[in-house]
C-alpha cells in the first residue's frame, strides 16, 4: 500500500512544473517484518515541505516523529522548491499532504479532483505587499497606471495585484504585468527594469531589509493569504487519526512561534540562508494557529478561484466545496 505527505515555500512555476527528480521517492509504505512468529508492521509517512515556514519548524523541533512514532508512523522529510512543484507530487502520489498560499491549490484541484483542504492558518494579509525602490517617484497604486509590474503569473499575489487594481479603478490593462519566478523578479527590480514588485515573505521581508523597498500597499482590508494544508482524498478518509496528530502539532507548532519567535527565525536561518532580522520580520506577518476549513474560508477560497478563471488562469470553473472533506478534520 502506498501513501504519503507535504508542504511550500515560494510559488515559482505553475502546476505543469517538472517533480521527475521526485517521481522515484514512494509515498508511505507498509513494511512486515518476520520475528519469530510476530509480525510488526511500520508505515513511512513522507512529508514534503518547503524552505521556509512552520513545517521546517516541525521537521527542526522533531515533535511530530515521537507523536506519530507511537501510532507506529515514521516519519521521512522530502523537500519542494514550492507550491506547485509540492501539490503536483500530491497529484502524482509521492506525497499526501503540504502546505501552499492561496493560489497553488486552485491549480491543483483544477488538475486533481482528489485534492482536499484540511486546515488553513489564520490571515496574513500583510505577509504580501506591492513594494518599489526607494527613491522611487510612485507613492500611490494610481501611480502605477503605465508601469512595469513584476510578479509571478497564478501566485497569491496575482490575486492581491488584481484586488489592488480594481480598489482603484484600474485593471490589468493599465498596467504592463511582467511575470517573474520571485528571484528573477528581485534582480530586475534592483535593476530598475521594472517599477514595482508584488511580492511575498520572507521574499519581502528581505527586499525592505536588504534594499530598502518602500511598501505602496500590502493586502490589509483586500486579501486574507491564507496558508493551506491539503491532503489527497483517499489518505485523509483512511489515515484520519494520522491526520489529525499533524493538525495538531501545526497548531501547536504555531502557538510556540508566537510565543517565542527569535527561537523560531534562529530554527529558519541555515535552511533559508536569510538574516536573523529578516527571518523575525516576515514570522512577525504570520497568521497563528491552524484550524479546519470553515465555510467562511471555502466561500473566501471561491473568490479567488473565480478571479483566476476570470483571468483565463484556468480552464475551467472550480467549486471549493467538492474539494472539501465531508467529515471535517478535527
Amino acid at each position: 500500500m502506498a501513501v504519503s505527505i507535504n508542504r511550500s515555500w515560494a510559488t515559482s512555476t505553475l502546476i505543469a512544473a517538472s517533480i521527475a527528480s521526485l517521481m522515484g521517492v514512494t509515498g508511505c509504505a507498509k513494511k512486515t517484518e518476520q520475528q519469530g512468529t510476530t509480525k510488526q508492521e511500520t508505515t513511512t509517512l513522507n512529508i514534503g515541505f518547503q524552505k521556509y515556514g512552520i513545517l521546517p519548524i516541525v521537521k527542526a523541533k522533531g515533535e511530530l516523529e515521537k507523536t506519530l512514532a507511537a501510532q507506529g508512523v515514521q516519519v521521512k522529510w522530502v523537500e519542494f522548491p514550492a507550491g506547485p512543484q509540492l501539490l503536483e507530487g500530491l497529484n502524482v502520489g509521492s506525497v499526501v499532504l503540504g502546505e501552499a498560499g492561496e493560489a497553488p491549490p486552485i491549480f491543483a484541484q483544477a488538475a486533481n479532483p482528489n485534492l482536499i483542504y484540511v486546515a488553513n492558518q489564520p490571515p496574513a494579509p500583510s505577509a504580501e505587499a506591492l513594494i518599489v525602490q526607494k527613491d522611487s517617484p510612485i507613492q500611490s497604486v494610481q501611480d502605477l497606471k503605465g508601469k512595469r509590474i513584476a510578479l509571478n503569473k497564478g501566485s497569491n499575489v496575482h490575486y492581491l495585484l488584481l484586488k489592488l487594481l480594481e480598489e482603484n479603478n484600474l485593471t490589468l490593462n493599465d498596467i504592463q504585468p511582467v511575470y517573474l519566478p520571485p528571484s528573477d523578479a528581485r534582480a530586475a527590480f534592483e535593476k530598475g527594469a521594472v517599477d514595482a514588485w508584488v511580492i511575498w515573505d520572507p521574499f519581502l521581508a528581505a527586499a525592505e531589509h536588504q534594499i530598502h523597498a518602500r511598501v505602496i500597499a500590502n493586502g490589509e482590508h483586500l486579501v486574507n493569504n491564507h496558508q493551506f494544508y491539503l491532503s489527497d482524498r483517499q489518505f485523509a478518509e483512511s489515515h484520519p487519526q494520522v491526520l489529525n496528530t499533524v493538525v495538531a502539532t501545526l497548531n501547536q507548532t504555531t502557538d510556540w512561534v508566537k510565543a517565542h519567535p527569535d527561537d523560531a527565525a534562529k530554527l529558519l536561518e541555515k535552511p533559508t540562508a536569510l538574516e536573523f532580522d529578516i527571518l523575525k520580520t516576515s514570522i512577525s506577518r504570520m497568521g497563528f494557529g491552524v484550524q479546519p476549513i470553515s465555510e467562511k474560508v471555502a466561500k473566501e477560497q471561491q473568490y479567488v478561484a473565480d478571479a483566476f478563471f476570470a483571468q483565463k488562469l484556468i480552464p475551467k470553473q472550480l467549486v471549493i466545496q467538492d474539494a472539501l472533506l465531508k467529515n471535517e478534520v478535527k
